[in-house]
């Protein structure tokens, strides 16, 4: 698949739903058996304000590739068409930058790059 032709806002569509599946899947293995646990514990970690936290602690230990941290600014600074609800504009911002990463990675088929990200994020 040509990434070159795809939109930042596509990358981070895709993003947001494989970051959440490793969330859901990280939270199972540490054995919350609970759904409205697991759906408490999530928001921690999917919210706009816990992405946009944990992109920043990426950002400041330089985790990310020069590549990487090309996406994240393209989506971060893509203009938004539209106000957040639940978020300030910066917050979302930065949670877009993530989602767009991990949307990006996935589509390029990095798999094991993502799931060192992730096991950045989620501390394993």
């Amino acid at each position: 698949m040509n990434t070159d032709t795809m939109g930042i806002l596509t990358f981070a569509y895709m993003g947001d739903a494989i970051y959440e599946v490793y969330v859901r899947k990280y939270l199972i293995q540490k054995g919350i058996a609970k759904v409205n646990d697991l759906q408490k514990e999530a928001t921690k970690y999917v919210s706009a304000k816990g992405q946009c936290s944990f992109l920043t602690k990426l950002l400041e230990n330089h985790f990310l590739l020069p590549e990487e941290e090309e996406i994240v600014y393209r989506a971060r600074n893509h203009k938004v068409a539209h106000r957040p609800k639940s978020t300030d504009i910066i917050t979302y911002k930065y949670a877009t930058g993530l989602e767009a990463l991990i949307g990006y990675l996935y589509i390029k088929e990095n798999f094991e790059r993502i799931t060192q990200i992730m096991n950045e994020l989620l501390g394993e």
